[in-house]
Formats: structure tokens, sequence, C-alpha cells
């Protein structure tokens, strides 16, 4: 099952990203992404919050210990999704593997598919999105769709320090609320979504 849940109200999506400090620190203070943030990578957006915890090692892997939640809108949401190809071939949503591969060459934003992680970060019987932003993708969410960054390194140090003390209630309570994101049909089927 591949399913896309995230925090989201009408205008804006919230994605996670996980960076060194040094990276972190001027897009708090600027409210988006300038250098020493390289534009002519492929940055990696995820809307689960667990996760990114899963990826950053809870903040505690090297080059990753600042997490920013990104608030961008859903219309720059939307348009990297219904330009993007799938990271991986797909049998019948490709028509076969040389047309994925024109479409990965083609398209300026990648989906992955992996599984999705609980509060203690162990595999869920379901898939989660990570959306991959590249070439014309990157100025577009640098310049246009990010509506705000925060800093929420302090909310994943509380929630695992509670989850160590043995308060998986408590560290639960803290959780953003995600929930599944209303794609609409085109994406849907060009994504492999369920």
């Amino acid at each position: 099952m591949r399913e896309v849940r995230a925090l989201y109200d009408e205008r804006s999506v919230t994605v996670y990203q996980a960076y060194s400090a040094a990276i972190a620190e001027p897009a708090l203070r600027a409210g988006r992404f300038v250098p020493p943030f390289k534009r002519e990578r492929m940055t990696w957006i995820k809307p689960s919050f667990l996760w990114m915890m899963y990826r950053c090692g809870w903040a505690r892997k090297p080059g990753q210990e600042r997490v920013l939640a990104v608030s961008i809108t859903r219309e720059g949401f939307e348009w990297a999704l219904a330009n993007a190809s799938l990271s991986h071939y797909v049998s019948g949503v490709h028509t076969d593997r040389a047309d994925w591969q024109r479409q990965l060459k083609a398209a300026p934003t990648r989906v992955q598919w992996d599984p999705e992680r609980d509060l203690r970060l162990r595999e869920l019987p379901y898939r989660s999105l990570q959306l991959g932003l590249g070439g014309a993708a990157v100025p577009r969410y640098v310049d246009d769709w990010i509506t705000g960054i925060t800093d929420v390194t302090d909310l994943a140090g509380e929630i695992r320090g509670l989850l160590d003390a043995g308060d998986e209630p408590g560290a639960e309570a803290l959780l953003p609320t995600e929930r599944l994101y209303p794609l609409p049909d085109p994406i849907r089927t060009r994504l492999g979504a369920d």
C-alpha cells in the first residue's frame, strides 16, 4: 500500500528535511534555503515526521543534526508530484522499462516509496512518500513554494527522550497530526499510489 500522509491545511503541506547547522541556521534566518544550500543538487523532502526521524536517527546522524519542518504550498507540492517519475520501474504504472527510463530522465522530480515507520521506527506494512526535487523544481521550491521554516529538532529530542523513559503515550501525544493526503486521481495513477 502506497499512501501520502502529511500535516496539511487548505493552503499548505508540511515536509521535513534534516541538515547540519551550517545549512539550517541560514535557512531559518532567511525563511528559505540560501547558501551553503546547493540548488544544483537534488533535495529530498518527506511529509512523514517518523520517516524523517528514521532517516536522521532522531537528529543524531552527522550532517542531519537539525530537523526542519518546511511549510510549502499545496499547489507546489502537487506540481512536484504531477511532474514526478517513480525512482524505480513499476509494472502496471509504466508501459515498459524504456518508458520508465524516458520519464525518469525528463522529470524534474522523483518519487520513492519507502516503508513507513512507527514510533519505535519499525517498518509498517504500508509505504510512505519521499519526494526528490531536482532541476527546475529546486528554484520553484526555494523561491516560490516555501511559506515558512521551523526548527523541530527540540521536538524530536523531546519525543526520543520520552521513548527512552518508556513513556510511549507521552511521546505519541507530541507527534504532528498527519492524515491521508487527498491526491488528485491523475497524480495517484502516475505514482502508483493507493
